[in-house]
């Protein structure tokens, strides 16, 4: 049995509360993860079937954890064998995770193969640079990616598309959305937002497919239910309307993800849906010191469209938060770095405490400058993912190719690297030929019809391709080969000397021995789940797709300094918290006084200030380089709202003289530090 008891009230009447629908406001730092897997565990006390129970997050790192800590509170049982036995467990995930496990099971009713891939954004966006280059003008130029945005912003938005971006972007993107789609249905692809679209599609047209998921998720929780868009709310919606057994955790005062298609009007508004949930608050911090709460209190309650909710915590006043103004964004880059190395001399609080946060990832810079300067580690999260390097992109191009040789996008990226003698003019006039006969590239590459136009060399290096693509595909369709992917992968890149490629094409020794490394490593992790050579493929690569925040996920074992952006830190806290560039333009930033999201900006500012647990600083520049020139700036409007009392400047002619006895064991500390 699991025990409420270590709860505090608020806590313990969300996780008892398992019947009917309940909205638990969950405030920064208030224990909800904890809460959640008390819930679920609770019910499996009062007999609820693991099995009916579904658990929706937005990250795999989220999901796991939560799954982690699921498992540690229900009672140990025996290694599940069978797939019944795994069925019966709670399904914690993410909402794509959980339209994947709903495709596979259904997706030949929409027409689709259930061996479909998923392509990542750049998949998606030489689908989108395709289209475009048969439709323009010669000499038109069109950002693709301001177009696959608006595709995803239309799949996402509900009503309010309409409206979005740029008029003549939003007119090219309605006018290639059906060849958008098509595209992508012809090499039996789907991207991340038709995941669930056409999850909705399917409960929509097969009634009895919706009938089956409410049939096994009789009770359903989602976490940041501030950050679901139209798409996500409708999909729970169908699943909970019925039964009603619906939990959603959310803080609407953290909602920063507009931008993106969230929509806080589903947390504010859930009575509209649900006119008998059961609220219950959690106000109770466990993070930080009632100084940073009570000046995040007074932030937020500027916003007037909101759940009323007021932060405590029994951790006392701690000190002051710090503001700090400088004459340009070089200077705030230094005194910041000066701060936390005196941190770690004279109070002994390691890099690994301290934390960086800013509004625009182009803000770092002269942070990581500074900091490069001074020799402090650091560790800055939204930096380039393994994923994204072009060696990894390359090798799952090759491996998505051999899976399905009709994904053009994958075929098109590999065809010539390493260089077979099918040049950029050759794909160009294959890319033209599957155009008019509306087939794909690698079924235009096998058309006697389209290979003899070519000049004879150019002729057999095709067939020579094609040649190769089926046998090393043909390799993975006998279930019974007992087929290891590792080794498959292994000689498929020998054979194209790809590896050697690398080596060739990198001068410096160093780096291509990290590109070669880097693949060597991918190649044990594909040999995972399922049984035939096949499955165990689509699940090596549904998983790279799907868990695009692993590189977040990784423990960063070294001691170093955290820079991160206000929106990536949501979630994370940090002894000591360093805001930079509280600048009128950053933030709020000024896009915001035009589009009229004020408020999501000052919940921006919330976020990052309830970062803190122990210290918190906060600095604004007098001018900023922008490139190479210096620009004036004005304080962010948000620091008026800090009230005086919280406060303490860093105006030299306010500052108050050091206490002898402080001044004493400072001068200890330091004096410990060198010896």
């Amino acid at each position: 049995m699991v025990n409420l008891n270590s709860l505090n009230p608020q806590q313990r009447l969300a996780a008892a509360t398992i019947n009917g629908p309940v909205l638990i406001l969950a405030g920064a730092g208030t224990g909800k993860t904890r809460v959640i897997t008390y819930r679920i565990a609770h019910m499996v006390d009062k007999g609820v079937k693991p099995g009916n129970i579904l658990g929706v997050t937005f990250t795999n790192k989220a999901a796991r954890e939560m799954q982690e800590r699921v498992t540690k509170l229900l009672p140990k049982r025996p290694r599940a064998k069978s797939d019944e036995e795994k069925a019966n467990r709670p399904t914690i995930c993410t909402f794509h995770s959980l339209c994947v496990r709903i495709l596979r099971q259904h997706i030949e009713k929409l027409g689709y193969k259930k061996s479909f891939v998923i392509y990542d954004e750049s998949e998606q966006l030489a689908a989108v640079k395709k289209i475009l280059s048969a439709i323009s003008a010669k000499g038109e130029k069109t950002d693709p990616g301001a177009v696959l945005g608006m595709l995803s912003k239309f799949k996402n938005g509900g009503e309010n598309s309409a409206t979005f971006g740029d008029p003549s972007v939003r007119a090219l993107a309605q006018h290639i959305a059906k060849r958008y789609e098509s595209a992508l249905h012809a090499c039996n692809a789907v991207d991340f937002d038709d995941l669930i679209l056409l999850t909705l599609r399917l409960f929509r047209e097969h009634p009895d497919a919706l009938e089956a998921c409410r049939a096994k998720y009789k009770y359903v929780m989602v976490d940041e239910y501030q950050d679901t868009n139209a798409a996500q709310f409708e999909l729970v919606h169908s699943l909970t309307k019925e039964h009603r057994n619906f939990c959603v955790v959310g803080d609407d005062d953290q909602s920063i993800y507009g931008w993106r298609g969230a929509e806080v009007a589903n947390l504010l508004n859930l009575e509209k849906h649900f006119p008998e949930v059961k609220i219950v608050k959690l106000e109770q911090n466990y993070r930080s010191t009632t100084t940073i709460l009570h000046a995040a209190n007074a932030i937020i309650k500027n916003n007037v469209n909101r759940r009323g909710k007021s932060l405590w915590s029994d951790k006392g006043p701690g000190a002051k938060i710090l503001l700090n103004a400088y004459n340009h964004d070089e200077d705030e880059a230094r005194e910041v770095v000066s701060q936390i190395e005196f941190k770690r001399i004279a109070h002994r609080v390691p890099w690994q405490d301290c934390a960086i946060l800013f509004r625009t990832n182009q803000q770092s810079r002269p942070v990581e400058t500074e900091l490069r300067k001074a020799g402090v580690r650091y560790h800055l999260i939204g930096g380039q993912s393994f994923f994204d390097r072009r060696e990894i992109k390359d090798f799952i191009a090759y491996v998505k190719m051999f899976l399905n040789p009709n994904d053009d996008i994958s075929l098109l990226r590999i065809a010539n690297t390493p260089a077979r003698g099918l040049s950029d003019v050759t794909m160009e006039r294959l890319l033209g030929a599957s155009h008019d006969r509306k087939c794909s590239v690698f079924a235009a590459m096998k058309n006697p019809m389209v290979t003899t136009t070519f000049q004879t060399n150019t002729r057999n290096s095709i067939e020579a391709f094609v040649e190769f693509v089926e046998r090393v595909h043909g390799e993975l369709l006998n279930p019974a080969s007992g087929l290891m992917l590792a080794t498959w992968a292994d000689n498929f890149l020998n054979e194209t000397g790809y590896l050697k490629e690398l080596t060739r094409l990198d001068k410096d020794p160093e780096v291509s021995e990290g590109r070669i490394r880097n693949i060597r490593e991918m190649l044990p992790t594909m040999d995972g789940v399922g049984n035939a050579p096949i499955e165990r493929l689509e699940n090596f690569l549904e998983n790279i797709t799907l868990d695009s925040d692993r590189e977040e996920d990784k423990e960063n074992t070294s001691d170093a300094v955290t820079l991160i952006t206000m929106h990536s830190c949501k979630g994370l806290e940090f002894p000591h918290v360093f805001i930079v560039g509280l600048e009128d333009g950053l933030l709020p930033h000024t896009r915001s006084k035009v589009e009229g999201t004020l408020d999501e900006e000052r919940r921006l500012f919330y976020v990052a200030v309830t970062r803190a647990m122990q210290t918190l600083a906060i600095s604004h520049c007098g001018g900023r380089k922008k490139y190479g020139q210096l620009l004036p700036c004005h304080p962010s409007p948000f620091l008026k709202e800090l009230p005086e009392e919280l406060v303490e400047h860093s105006d030299p002619k306010s500052r108050t003289p050091i206490a002898a006895e402080s001044g004493k064991s400072l001068f200890a500390a330091l004096r410990e530090s060198i010896s």
